[in-house]
């Protein structure tokens, strides 16, 4: 099943939409990540699968693959831990997708399955606004940023 979760980087002092396009399928066991990720958002395949497990949900031994739409736009920082792992989550049926349809949602996963603060939630909260999504979903520690819009 494929799922799209909504999500938000910054290009300089703006922000623009990202989708975190999930598709688990049958295959060989594997986690990709495609659409021009950097560093830590390549890192974030291990963040996600252990935090997933640790919390209590099932994380599939199955071929995912992650594509962060646009494929042309380079993406780094770990703002997409969250959204990938909810992604995982949507396509395999442990959460309803029809919930997320207007939210924007980011956020580091720490091993223990908290949310550590992101960098760069006025602009993004702005961009999820012009974007005409409802709600972001953000750390606790950036929940006074993400206020101001």
């Amino acid at each position: 099943m494929i799922s799209r979760v909504r999500s938000s980087a910054v290009l300089g002092i703006d922000a623009y939409i990202v989708d975190v396009e999930t598709d688990v399928s049958r295959g060989i066991p594997s986690f990709s990540i495609v659409g021009l990720p950097k560093g830590a958002v390549k890192e974030s395949r291990e963040r996600v699968e252990t935090v997933v497990k640790n919390m209590g949900y099932s994380f599939p031994p199955r071929r995912i693959t992650i594509n962060l739409a646009p494929a042309d736009v380079q993406k780094e920082g770990s703002a997409f831990d969250l959204p990938i792992a909810v992604g995982i989550l949507a396509s395999t049926g442990q959460i309803n997708p029809q919930q997320l349809a207007d939210t924007a949602v980011l956020g580091e996963l720490s091993l223990l399955g908290t949310l550590r603060p992101v960098k760069g939630v006025l602009p993004i909260s702005v961009a999820v606004k012009e974007n005409g999504l409802r709600r972001l979903l953000v750390p606790e520690g950036n929940a006074a940023e993400a206020a101001i819009v």
